[in-house]
């Protein structure tokens, strides 16, 4: 099965809680890092994503953090990085010089109107089909993995097997 023409759209992070790893006979426990310079690349991140999700709390309203962040992050992002012209003006420009850029306002509209057709598109052929409807759930509990992931949110976080 060729799977090259696969495209991730969408995707989202979710803390599982701390687990404890037990590792047997393999010595002395490492102490915790506390000094400055310690901050992981995933605390980083968490931070790009809670300013990300600040600042679309401002623009939209009636929607959840998750939505506006995979709106925002993935949907209109992901739009924005497959253009040439964009990729091109960011090589060449500072940030600040691509910030005002006309291209980039044009782009940005041009991918919330692609996005919005391309999700109303979906959401009514979901509505309007129960084969659609049907292949969703497939899909859903089978490689987007609902279930797994609804089960790891419980505390203890371990699913029955099948």
């Amino acid at each position: 099965m060729d799977t090259s023409k696969i495209v991730l759209t969408h995707h989202k992070l979710s803390s599982l809680g701390k687990t404890p790893l037990v590792l047997d006979g393999m010595g002395e426990k490492l102490q915790a890092i506390y000094e400055a310079g310690s901050g992981s690349v995933q605390e980083k991140e968490k931070a790009l994503l809670a300013e990300i999700i600040a600042k679309v709390n401002d623009l939209f309203q009636g929607t959840t953090d998750d939505d506006q962040l995979i709106y925002v992050n993935n949907v209109l992002k992901g739009k924005l990085l497959q253009s040439e012209t964009l990729t091109q003006q960011a090589a060449n420009n500072t940030k600040q010089q691509f910030s005002n850029s006309p291209d980039l306002a044009k782009a940005i509209v041009d991918a919330v109107i692609d996005a919005m057709d391309a999700h109303q598109a979906m959401s009514q052929q979901a509505l309007g089909s129960k084969r659609v409807q049907d292949g969703l759930r497939d899909v859903l509990l089978g490689p987007g993995q609902l279930y797994e992931a609804l089960r790891a949110q419980l505390p203890g976080g371990n699913s029955p097997s099948a």
